[in-house]
């Protein structure tokens, strides 16, 4: 059985990761080599996201809703390794108690 994808889930998965991506923040000193996983988690994370917009705006809302689902998975995955800083957000991003 199939099920619809709504326009109004995607809009909203995508506001939620856009708000995401302004409240990381890279946690790693710059001189680790860490900092540079940091900016690629961010950066895949980002784009993404542009890809999700790309393929909504096309009208393909499943690549639109899996591209989302791999853009928050970069996030939540930096926020869980201790990459980025997520002022101890547990609603928003999956962290250790």
């Amino acid at each position: 059985m199939s099920q619809i994808i709504e326009k109004e889930k995607i809009l909203n998965y995508v506001e939620r990761n856009k708000t995401a991506l302004k409240i990381i923040e890279i946690k790693v000193p710059e001189n680790s080599h860490l900092f540079d996983i940091a900016i690629d988690f961010k950066r895949m994370a980002e784009d993404y996201t542009n890809d999700a917009i790309y393929f909504f705006e096309k009208g393909d809302y499943v690549n639109a809703l899996s591209s989302l689902s791999y853009a928050y998975g970069w996030i939540d995955a930096g926020a869980r390794l201790g990459l980025f800083d997520v002022k101890n957000d547990h609603i928003r991003f999956t962290l250790k108690d």
